[in-house]
Order: structure tokens, then C-alpha cells, then sequence
């Protein structure tokens, strides 16, 4: 099953084409997690998904209709994202901040209510952020901010949510903390998808993974079906093996040694020393 898919995509930028005939199934009640080089179109995807990007062939369709027919109000009802380095408008305080993901919920017959109030307050206790209502949001730390605008996202209550590239310029500590609270919103039944750079910290958590490169997918399943030294040497250009994971058993991307890859690039095509770490 998938309320999220998108099929003949072709996406660009002005006259720049990212990906052409394009097709992705989001399975539903996943957490989905789309890897890939940088500019191989993994965020191009995400805002076509989240109808941020109107693509110049091709659809997206939500819950069996095309999303270009829905109302923004419509599609906040259904679909929440987190954008890529989001900026607070000046002066908001985190309380302020989080309540706005309540606004696809406001009309003229329904104003604010105590149940949008809870809410706003149960989104920022699971995000723990609660005791930082009062202060401004330009005075929190990176790791601080991306909570709070995740927890906006989470008080909009959408079935799925989309989040392009969450633990950007965060430390080790807070990306875990960020994916820890995305795994738990798995767990509770909630659709994710996200785009990651990390591909250890992707095949830890994501359920299900999409691996693009040059505006196409290369492989996509649970992460311990496929990924392979032989699909990350495809996908990144890198030679690595793949081990189990000491602590969780999914996969592990390890690097081929420096001089190995030097020597390798020396020769201009694989090493059989290098291949055959690869498989090993």
C-alpha cells in the first residue's frame, strides 16, 4: 500500500534537468530514508513529493489523487515537512513557533481551541523542548532549533511526514537524538521519509531505503537486502565493505584502506586487492 507515489516524473530547475521519468512508491507506515551523492536529486525528489516542486512531466499522487488538485489546506491535512535549513520568522519564541503547525487546523467555523493547545504542548514535550517555550528561537543552538521545527512538523499531526536532510550541521549526539525521536514517531504508526548524507546512520534506522544517483534509483528495499560493497561502489564511487553493525546487526559501510583507493586510482580501473576487499 502507498498514499504517497509519484510516477514518469521530470524535474528541473529553470532549464537544468535533475531527473527524467522518475517513479517511487512510498510503502506506507515506513520509515523511508533516500541516500545518495550530493546533487544526485535525493531533495529535488522530496520537494516534487511535498508538491514544493512542480514537476514538468509526471504526477504525484496522494491518497489516489493527483496532489496538484488538492488545496494547501488539504495537503497540510495530510502531509507534513520539515524543510532543509528552515528559517524562524525574527523575534518568535519557540512556544509561538511550534503552534503555527496548528494552522491548517484553523478556519473561520473552528478558531483555537484547548485541544490545539494540547497539542502544541505534547509536540514539545516529545521533541524536549517544552521548557524552552518562552525563549526566541534565534537564541538556541542548532541542535535546540531542529527540535523545534521538528516538533511544528509533529504538531501539524500529519499520517506522513517528510524531512530533507534533518541532521544537517549537527554533531554525532544530536543527529542521533534527532533520528532516535524519528524512529520512536515510526514506532508510533507515522509514515517517514527523509533524506540523509550519512549512509550508516541511514541503513541504522531507515526500514525501508531509496538509493538515487544522477536523478535515478539504483536500488531501493530494506537496507539489509540491498546494500552491498558492489551498490554503494555503484551509487557513491567508493570502495568499501559491508559488515554487520556490532550493535544493531544492520549494515555497516567501511572504507577500503587510503592506499588501497590510491592505488587504485593510480591503475584507473579496480584493484584486484581492492575488489576483493570489497566482497570480502
Amino acid at each position: 500500500m502507498s498514499r504517497l507515489w509519484a510516477e514518469g516524473l521530470t524535474l528541473s530547475y529553470d532549464q537544468r534537468v535533475v531527473a527524467e521519468n522518475l517513479g517511487v512508491r512510498i510503502p506506507d507506515g515506513e520509515f523511508t530514508v533516500i541516500v545518495g551523492p550530493n546533487a544526485c536529486g535525493k531533495s529535488t525528489l522530496l520537494k516534487a513529493l511535498a508538491r514544493l516542486l512542480g514537476p514538468k512531466a509526471g504526477q504525484v499522487h496522494l491518497d489516489d489523487r493527483a496532489i496538484g488538485g488538492y488545496t494547501s489546506k488539504q495537503v497540510a491535512h495530510r502531509l507534513g515537512l520539515l524543510p532543509q535549513s528552515p528559517l524562524a520568522p525574527s523575534g518568535i519564541t519557540v512556544g509561538d513557533l511550534v503552534a503555527r503547525g496548528r494552522y491548517a487546523h484553523q478556519s473561520l467555523l473552528r478558531q483555537w481551541s484547548k485541544q490545539d493547545e494540547a497539542i502544541v504542548v505534547e509536540a514539545m514535550e516529545q521533541t524536549n523542548v517544552h521548557e524552552l517555550s518562552q525563549r526566541y528561537v534565534s537564541e538556541l543552538s542548532g541542535g535546540q532549533r531542529q527540535r523545534v521545527w521538528l516538533a511544528m512538523a509533529l504538531a501539524q499531526q500529519t499520517p506522513i511526514l517528510l524531512l530533507d536532510e534533518p541532521t544537517t550541521f549537527l554533531d554525532i549526539t544530536h543527529q542521533v537524538e534527532v533520528l532516535d525521536l524519528c524512529a520512536d514517531l515510526h514506532e508510533q504508526g507515522r509514515t517517514l521519509v527523509a533524506v540523509l548524507h550519512d549512509l550508516n546512520l541511514a541503513t541504522r534506522y531507515a526500514t525501508h531505503l531509496i538509493a538515487m544517483r544522477d536523478g535515478a534509483i539504483v536500488a531501493e528495499g530494506n537496507p539489509a537486502d540491498i546494500v552491498t560493497a558492489e551498490m554503494v561502489e555503484q551509487t557513491f564511487g567508493l570502495a568499501c565493505r559491508v559488515i554487520p553493525d556490532p550493535e544493531t546487526g544492520t549494515p555497516l559501510i567501511v572504507p577500503v584502506d587510503r592506499a588501497a583507493r590510491k592505488a587504485r586510482s593510480r591503475k584507473g580501473s579496480p584493484d584486484e586487492n581492492v575488489r576483493q576487499a570489497a566482497k570480502a
